[in-house]
């Protein structure tokens, strides 16, 4: 992209004092209030969904590997939230946009990417565990071990924190153009790109290596996993039996689709195709509305969470009479 000047970063001095303007939703002054309120209501709805449900399994002295990835879902969104939503709260309530320096930008994204590649490598491991369930029934106590699930929990969390590391050096190297201002409510990876002073498109790179590494091969491996199920349901002679089998996997599948849609749409597309408006409309669905879907979908579809919430409130109940 063509610029006026770009920024050369010659020593660390001129990275710390480097800053940038967040525009937020400036183009909207007169419903800023509006969005304000509904962004804090759905905030402080996905922060106390995500801490009950968390609360709720840590509680529960049998956890089955669903609940406890159910448990780790939950603190990767409540973190997420954490790191987004604050920043956009106060650009909404600031006329303006905000600034926010080089070093603050870059560990937001880092943390961003993270926490979102931890997220799909979680969602295949809870596939695999749908899988085992499943189309292995009797090896699945002896295969889904505690210490397996810790080993799963931790590799998607390192996974997803090495893949943001690489992704976060790479594009933080780039020369950005003046003025440096991001059309976003917080540091995206596209908006930083469109702020980068080259016409190649040997930026994308980066990118496109993490979109593979996180969202192409792991949805891959959960078609392959969901493949194995349908095979398998098809020769279950029962209809209640398929409907019970496919009503354990409803609720992981709903959450898949949400998150892989929005990300795939986001970051998988050529550099030409992007609109500033139209990303910060899309960000808003997986930033804020879907971190809220995830303790309704699991809620509401998942007996053993329901159970478990059941018991954690009959117990405060019980507590509260004595």
């Amino acid at each position: 992209m063509p610029c006026e000047g770009c920024i050369e970063r010659d020593n660390k001095s001129t990275d710390v004092t480097m800053e940038f303007l967040l525009l937020g939703f400036s183009e909207l002054l007169h419903l800023q209030i509006l969005l304000f309120l509904i962004f804090f209501i759905v905030h402080l709805a996905t922060v106390a969904g995500n801490v009950m449900i968390i609360v709720a399994v840590v509680m529960e002295p049998s956890r089955s590997p669903m609940l406890f990835f159910l448990c780790q879902l939950s603190v990767i969104e409540l973190c997420y939230t954490l790191v987004i939503v604050p920043k956009a709260l106060l650009s909404l309530a600031v006329v303006g946009g905000i600034t926010i320096s080089f070093l603050g930008c870059a560990a937001q994204m880092l943390l961003f990417v993270a926490l979102g590649g931890a997220e799909c490598l979680l969602l295949l491991a809870m596939s695999y565990d749908r899988y085992m369930a499943i189309c292995q029934p009797l090896h699945y106590g002896a295969v889904m071990s505690e210490g397996l699930c810790l080993r799963l929990a931790v590799a998607s969390c390192l996974g997803g924190c090495a893949v943001a590391l690489g992704l976060t050096v790479a594009v933080f190297h780039l020369p950005f153009c003046q003025p440096l201002s991001i059309n976003h409510y917080f540091c995206d990876i596209s908006a930083l790109l469109h702020l980068a002073c080259t016409q190649s498109y040997s930026p994308q790179l980066p990118l496109l290596a993490a979109c593979v590494l996180l969202l192409l091969l792991p949805f891959l491996l959960i078609l392959t996993s969901y493949g194995c199920i349908a095979a398998v349901l098809l020769h279950v002679p029962s209809s209640v039996g398929k409907v019970k089998a496919f009503s354990t996997c409803t609720s992981h599948l709903s959450i898949t689709l949400l998150h892989y849609g929005c990300a795939t749409f986001m970051y998988i597309r050529p550099k030409s195709s992007y609109s500033p408006a139209q990303d910060k409309m899309v960000s808003l669905v997986y930033t804020n509305i879907t971190p809220l879907l995830y303790p309704l979908i699991y809620g509401l579809r998942n007996e053993e969470l329901r159970r478990v919430l059941r018991k954690m409130l009959t117990r405060k109940k019980t507590a509260q009479l004595h």
